[in-house]
């Protein structure tokens, strides 16, 4: 596990990945709420195996009186703009505060957006660039434990002849 201490943030436009996404497209046909926590339980799993601090951020900016929201889930921060605050907005309000100081990468396929990050100090990973790398941080990890595994029983399996001829000798004795 990289646990680099917020030397890297990600922003995630949430509803943007959540229609970029077949699976999460899917479930949000049936369930925005379902679709939104899938992503989130994503993100978190993704965090934690990368150290990197995750930002995601949801449009609210078409819900009247909508105050924004700002809450911790699971060791990522989840945000609900406020009335007429888009996602990009929001983003690019934090990108200009850290955008130079940290190195901060935003997740959205909005073709402006993604230019408008890069002249902000940002680095911009499309929708499809983060479905990968999360798959492939993932697939390192199941590796590594059947690499891990397979050390643990070759060391195991370091029996002379002499003590596998015994063990299945005694074996014997108690059939």
């Amino acid at each position: 596990m990289n646990r680099n201490k917020n030397k890297e943030y990600l922003f995630v436009d949430g509803y943007n990945i959540i229609n970029s996404w077949d699976k999460l497209k899917e479930l949000a046909e049936v369930s925005f709420e379902d679709a939104r926590t899938e992503l989130l339980e994503i993100l978190v799993e993704y965090s934690h195996l990368t150290g990197i601090k995750i930002v995601v951020v949801f449009d609210g900016h078409l819900v009247k009186g909508n105050i924004g929201e700002r809450e911790e889930y699971k060791g990522i921060d989840v945000v609900f703009t406020k009335e007429n605050e888009t996602a990009d907005n929001y983003i690019e309000r934090v990108l200009d505060q850290i955008g130079r100081k940290k190195k901060v990468r935003v997740a959205t396929s909005d073709w402006v957006e993604q230019q408008i990050i890069l002249s902000r100090g940002g680095m911009r990973i499309s929708a499809k660039e983060l479905e990968v790398e999360i798959y492939n941080e993932k697939h390192n990890l199941r590796r590594k434990s059947k690499d891990k595994n397979q050390k643990n029983n070759m060391e195991l399996s370091g029996l002379t002849d002499e003590m596998i001829y015994k063990l299945k000798h005694w074996q014997n004795l108690d059939e």
